[in-house]
């Protein structure tokens, strides 16, 4: 499907992730302030690497703005005292993400236990649990972007595996002002719902994540591919997010082994072609 050129490119925001292995926090604002690229998410590995207010104070007169922090969660446990702990990482989560003035934290749920194995009772253990959260994350004025995943990963990372489980997830708990919906392409393109679904997210949509589905995909989470190179109809999705109301940063996201051995500069020199000619 032909792609639409031009396309603004202050709505480009690049992932910490992206240049995970080779650059530390101060590498990496200052290569985003070199490559003028004023839209960041931060990894949160790398914040506790210094501190939410250290990363606040490298991050003051920057003009660099920080559409989320990545990630929070892994709430699933059906161990009360586990979750209990879980629920704790996640109230410091969105304190670190109100420090560094993130728009959002990114929430991922957990997979199935195997002290469980009960699908059903880990979904709703996790929607129970994020409504306990409502008010710490109101009080923080933090969005939680809850993130659904490609259903492979519903063992290891996530039992939210679907738009619309994260749609009935946000009818539950009714708190549209905390709770909204990261789409990434690498996640839902496979889904045969994804057009009505993402019409029903509407301005549930608080993040728009971009990366491609390799063809011969070696690793399901370690081997994303850079926009133009894979499967996903990405124009057409993004389309589509944008129909449903969204109209905030188109978020470059690649978690890849390969990408990782690459020279940093390198690669953000091609994530903003490919912002251009595959999104």
């Amino acid at each position: 499907m032909a792609h639409q050129p031009g396309l603004n490119e202050s709505l480009l925001a690049f992932h910490q992730v992206n240049v995970l292995q080779k650059w530390s926090m101060q590498q990496f604002i200052d290569g985003m302030r070199r490559h003028h690229i004023g839209a960041i998410a931060i990894w949160r590995d790398k914040l506790r690497e210094h501190g939410a207010t250290a990363v606040a104070r490298m991050l003051t007169g920057t003009g660099l703005h920080v559409t989320s922090l990545c990630a929070a969660g892994l709430i699933a446990t059906p161990d009360p005292g586990e979750g209990a702990s879980a629920i704790e990482d996640v109230k410091r989560a969105i304190e670190e993400a109100a420090t560094i003035g993130a728009d959002s934290l990114m929430f991922v749920a957990g997979g199935v236990d195997p002290r469980d194995k009960n699908l059903e009772s880990t979904r709703q253990r996790v929607v129970d649990r994020l409504a306990g959260l409502t008010s710490h994350a109101r009080a923080a004025d933090i969005r939680i972007a809850l993130a659904p995943l490609h259903p492979m990963a519903c063992a290891s990372r996530s039992v939210l595996n679907s738009l619309r489980i994260a749609n009935d997830w946000c009818d539950a708990l009714e708190a549209e002002d905390v709770f909204g919906i990261a789409i990434d392409t690498y996640a839902v393109w496979w889904d045969p719902d994804l057009p009505r679904e993402l019409a029903r997210a509407g301005k549930r949509i608080c993040n728009f994540h971009i990366n491609d589905w390799l063809e011969d995909t070696q690793d399901l989470r370690l081997d994303r591919g850079m926009p133009g190179d894979g499967l996903i109809d990405i124009p057409g999705i993004r389309r589509m997010v944008e129909a449903a109301g969204y109209t905030g940063h188109r978020e470059i996201e690649i978690f890849s082994a390969r990408w990782w051995q690459r020279d940093p500069d390198e690669m953000i020199r091609i994530v903003k072609e490919r912002y251009h000619t595959a999104v």
